[in-house]
């Protein structure tokens, strides 16, 4: 990953440990993929995954204090409450997915079932994939580290344009990207 390091003993400057401090531990993971099969009540929750009623309270709590996921009065008894993913929530997917990808290239031989599949044609889903700005599958020897005011600078790029001047939101022309890669 290139020559430069993260300063690992910032633990307030990466997301890994801010998101573990949510997250890092077996029940709250238990209770989000519930979340994503459509449990919604405390006893749904309670009885599916068979978690003492302290800890589930306390999970729940943490998950809705981070924005994870809302209370929600039930629509048919205001006096029950629903626990909903938040977008926040629903953005975890993608790590979930990949762990529990990784679990089963891993883990414990066993046939998934059921099947985690696309809506549209049925078949499974591929492998979570870090990707690049362009759509190109990264593996660990593609990655690189930089600084933030090196980011899209190449030694070899005349035309390299800092980040900083770069509008927020602002489009790459691929075909354009490609040609000057290319050449």
């Amino acid at each position: 990953m290139g020559e430069l390091r993260e300063p690992l003993s910032e633990l307030l400057k990466c997301g890994l440990p801010q998101a573990l401090e949510v997250m890092g531990e077996r029940w709250s993971f238990m209770i989000l993929r519930a979340s994503f099969n459509g449990l919604h009540h405390f006893e749904e929750f309670l009885s599916e995954l068979g978690i003492a009623r302290n800890i589930l309270s306390n999970r729940l709590a943490k998950l809705v204090e981070h924005g994870i996921l809302k209370r929600e009065p039930c629509a048919d008894d205001r006096r029950k409450i629903e626990y909903r993913l938040t977008e926040k929530g629903f953005d975890l997917l993608p790590a979930m997915l990949a762990l529990r990808q990784w679990g089963q290239k891993y883990g414990a031989e066993f046939e998934e079932n059921p099947v985690l599949v696309d809506e549209r044609d049925r078949m499974p889903i591929g492998p979570v994939s870090i990707l690049a700005h362009d759509g190109r599958i990264l593996s660990h020897e593609d990655l690189w580290m930089t600084m933030r005011e090196n980011v899209g600078k190449r030694p070899d790029d005349p035309e390299f344009i800092p980040l900083e001047a770069r509008s927020a939101g602002s489009v790459t022309d691929l075909e354009e990207a490609r040609k000057r890669a290319a050449s």
